[in-house]
């Protein structure tokens, strides 16, 4: 103990020992005594020593202090030491900014120890049994340290954790820990050990997390919470990132309706705390993870239509048109609802409905165009406002009709606003990223859309007085010829490609005008600078869709004639090289990743996202185009119309297949039947066998009785009379059977005309198939010969069932007469004893009747149960 509280600062003799020296003997003391207090002790001054020589003591103390863990699990004090000093030589909590070098040399530390700890992976094991200790001082630190051990060598500790025996059982117990240090500390450590590893966010997950982690954030107070439900977004985040599985346990659990309170503001929304602030931009991200567009198209489907049902759109549509609201809080919730309603029709529908609290009301969506259009407002805005636009419009067929028939003569309102009056002007406005997001904007309501397309062509626009109105496809021309900023043309020109690409009459409209051609030539053909580039390759590309869609009508611009003056002015090697600037442009590999259009800033706004599909679809195809002669294109073009007239007759042919197809499951359903009845009627045939053996057996009875006496015979004639009831019962049941042979062999004779039908067809259909259509009929006619085969088989076995039922006919004839010859002779041994009675009668001789003789003997039984009852 001296020596002890001489290292603690006691005055000692002699010179003072150093750092490493104090920390060699303290060592020393921990791993040597036997007293407990001693080692406490001893563990106690490492602590206080290990930030202030926390390379001396995570050199010398590591594995002291790991055998303190391992031997003194009965003291909490000593193993709330080891843990904190372990914890202090692995994790540095100094909290003053650092310079670089005094960083880097911290971190190294920091990975340093952190590896040689994880020498043994039973460490970790043991960690985890220390967090079943219930104490405070052991519970907490093993948590403070299992999480620095993450945070520094993540992977390896996961996977030793991932093989350990309920490991992440035990660390989620952490979560329902009354004490909210060691539960708050949990949700840190869940949140590093969830990180990227798909296997033990499931486990997580199926630990029932959601459920722990949503009562969480209502108990604290869901958006108006602290820091601890932040905690809990970030932990919920990582669960179900990228992670379908844990998407899909989190839709079927309902836990998707539970998240429709978080987002309930009020109309004061004014003051919000920058926690709010943060928690409510958590809870969005969290929204938008479970549609995300790089899901499963059917997984987000399913999301979208339960969040329109549980009303968790309708309450983000109310954010989105309160006032007050933050600003970048608006910009993360116009994302969201853009991603909920993309490509579900409902949504959009129901988006398409929502109208602003304005007088008089507008549409959200002509006041969200009304903000991308407006330069004053923030660009982040702007490009959510694009992107909600764009996703209102994707696979919205409906939508898309909507925004061009506001643009038409017949319907445009001059008292109103209209979403294709917001987008003209933006068209045209001084602003080029106004330009940039109308131009987009304009093309997705023409994607895929040739109807659509068509009807914009309708489309006039005034441009000054006393000058008559020119088309938006001319405007379009004009404006791009006048040579207007980069971001603009290049607008303008996706816009163009989008509009005329798969529709052969706007590419007429385009080429009719005189000056196109010769401007798209001039450009491409222009030796211009790096930034002109980009344009020169969008030229290419609208000259080469004129060339691809191109439908003869014009006589002066054929695709033989384009594709001559390409090579006279352009040449075709120029023009596929300038082509090719599209997908070289450092900004298209951007554009393609994601439909959410995000940019660092406007300047670099200039590829779509749906645009950059379009040029991989067509850079190829345009390039063999431009390079095909003319002959070529003819044989290509008669190519075109066979192949066509094939689609139709396989189409023709398919529509058959499926007509037969159903008329042989119909057939087999039938043959089942069939095969049914034939059971139920080999079991009445078998039947009715017992019962003929058992007539025979009662006949050859009666035969043996027949030379008995009278009263013999009387019982005979019972019996008789009784088979006589049997014999009629079976002579119902065969009439009955005959009736069924004849509704089997009426079915089976039906059955036969419709396979004959179906065979006939078919070999009418193969007359006139090619070798492919016969291939792909031969699997029909294989299932009719299969049927066929069936049919023969139930024919067969009707026929084997007809032979048995004459073979019993003839029985049961037989049966008949032999009966018939018996009921004969009884009646002549009865007409005999008539006879004899009355011969009896006439010679004096006292004759008793049946009845008399069946009293007497009925009297002297009972006479004999008499005398048998005195004896007993």
């Amino acid at each position: 103990m001296n020596f002890l509280r001489g290292v603690m600062g006691g005055q000692a003799a002699g010179p003072q020992p150093t750092g490493a020296e104090t920390i060699q003997k303290l060592c020393d003391r921990v791993a040597s005594s036997t007293l407990l207090e001693d080692r406490r002790d001893a563990v106690r001054a490492l602590k206080s020593l290990s930030k202030k020589y926390r390379m001396e003591v995570g050199t010398q103390a590591m594995d002291h202090l790991v055998t303190i863990l391992q031997t003194d699990r009965s003291d909490s004090e000593i193993l709330g030491y080891s843990l904190d000093t372990l914890y202090n030589i692995i994790c540095n909590d100094e909290e003053e900014e650092q310079d670089e070098n005094t960083q880097k040399q911290t971190d190294d530390l920091c990975a340093l120890f952190t590896e040689k700890f994880l020498q043994d992976p039973e460490r970790i094991t043991l960690l985890l049994t220390l967090l079943e200790e219930f104490d405070f001082h052991v519970r907490w630190p093993a948590v403070k340290l299992l999480t620095a051990l993450l945070k520094s060598q993540g992977a390896q500790v996961q996977g030793i954790i991932l093989v350990s025996p309920m490991g992440v059982s035990r660390l989620m117990d952490l979560l329902a820990d009354s004490r909210e240090v060691i539960r708050n500390d949990g949700l840190l450590l869940l949140q590093q050990l969830t990180r990227g590893n798909a296997a033990i966010q499931k486990i997580v997950a199926f630990e029932n997390a959601f459920e722990r982690l949503l009562d969480i954030i209502t108990e604290e107070g869901s958006s108006d919470g602290g820091i601890v439900v932040e905690d809990c977004l970030l932990l919920l985040l990582n669960l179900l990132k990228n992670n379908s599985s844990n998407q899909n346990f989190f839709k079927e659990g309902s836990y998707i309706q539970r998240m429709k309170p978080w987002f309930e503001v009020g109309d004061d929304n004014s003051g919000w705390s920058a926690q709010k602030v943060t928690n409510l931009h958590l809870m969005l991200q969290l929204v938008r993870v479970m549609v995300s567009p790089v899901n499963s198209p059917g997984a987000t489907a399913s999301c979208q239509k339960c969040m329109f049902q549980c009303g968790l759109l309708q309450q983000l549509c109310t954010i989105l048109m309160a006032t007050g609201v933050p600003a970048d809080i608006l910009t993360e919730t116009i994302n969201t609802v853009s991603e909920v309603i993309r490509g579900s029709q409902i949504n959009q529908d129901y988006f398409a409905s929502v109208n602003a609290p304005s007088s008089p009301p507008r549409p959200a969506i002509v006041v969200l165009l009304m903000s991308m259009v407006n330069e004053r407002q923030p660009f982040v805005l702007r490009c959510a406002v694009l992107y909600c636009f764009q996703c209102f419009l994707y696979k919205n067929q409906k939508g898309q009709g909507e925004i061009v028939a506001t643009l038409l003569p017949s319907t445009i309102d001059a008292n109103s606003i209209s979403a294709g009056q917001l987008l003209c002007g933006g068209l045209f406005s001084a602003d080029s990223l106004s330009n940039w997001c109308a131009a987009v904007g304009l093309a997705h309501a023409l994607q895929d859309n040739l109807t659509q397309k068509e009807q914009l062509l309708r489309v006039q626009l005034a441009t000054s007085l006393g000058k008559p109105p020119v088309s938006l496809l001319q405007q379009c021309t004009n404006i791009l010829s006048q040579g207007s900023k980069v971001q603009t043309r290049v607008g303008l020109l996706m816009l163009l490609c989008t509009w005329i690409s798969n529709c052969p009459i706007a590419v007429t409209h385009f080429l009719h005008n005189q000056d196109n051609v010769p401007f798209l030539t001039a450009q491409i053909s222009e030796n211009l600078g790096e930034d002109e580039r980009l344009v020169q390759g969008l030229c290419a590309l609208l000259l080469g869709i004129c060339i691809y869609h191109n439908d003869n009508s014009l006589e002066n611009y054929t695709k033989e004639k384009l594709k001559q003056l390409i090579e006279k002015r352009i040449g075709k090697e120029n023009f596929v090289e300038k082509l090719g600037f599209i997908t070289k442009h450092e900004l298209y590999s951007r554009a393609a990743l994601k439909p959410q259009p995000v940019f660092p800033s406007p300047e670099q706004m200039l590829f779509d996202h749906e645009f950059t599909k379009l040029v991989k679809d067509l850079e190829g195809v345009i390039t063999k185009a431009v390079h095909k002669s003319s002959e070529e294109d003819k044989k290509e073009e008669e190519v075109k119309k066979t192949l066509e007239q094939h689609d139709n007759i396989v189409t023709r042919y398919k529509e058959l297949i499926r007509e037969q197809d159903a008329q042989i499951q119909e057939l087999k359903e039938q043959v089942a039947a069939l095969s049914s009845q034939h059971e139920q009627m080999q079991a009445t045939v078998a039947q009715q066998l017992s019962q003929i053996q058992q007539h025979k057996d009662q006949y050859n009875i009666l035969k043996l009785k027949l030379g008995k006496e009278s009263p013999s015979q009387g019982d005979g004639s019972q019996q008789n009379g009784l088979q006589t009831e049997e014999l009629s019962q079976l002579r119902e049941e065969l009439d009955e059977l005959r009736k069924q042979h004849a509704v089997l062999q009426t079915q089976l004779a039906e059955r036969d005309a419709l396979i004959t039908t179906l065979v006939s067809r078919s070999r009418r259909l193969s007359e006139c198939w090619d070798e492919e259509d016969s291939k792909n009929f031969l699997v029909c006619l294989l299932s009719v010969a299969e049927l066929e085969q069936q049919l023969a088989a139930a024919t067969s076995t009707a026929a084997i069932l007809q032979t048995e039922k004459e073979k019993l006919q003839s029985e049961v004839q037989e049966s008949k007469k032999e009966q018939d010859d018996l009921l004969m002779l009884l009646a002549d041994q009865d007409q005999k004893i008539h006879s004899l009675k009355k011969r009896l009668k006439d010679l004096g001789e006292t004759v008793e009747d049946e009845d008399d003789l069946d009293t007497k003997d009925q009297t002297s039984d009972d006479d004999d149960e008499e005398e048998e009852d005195e004896d007993d």
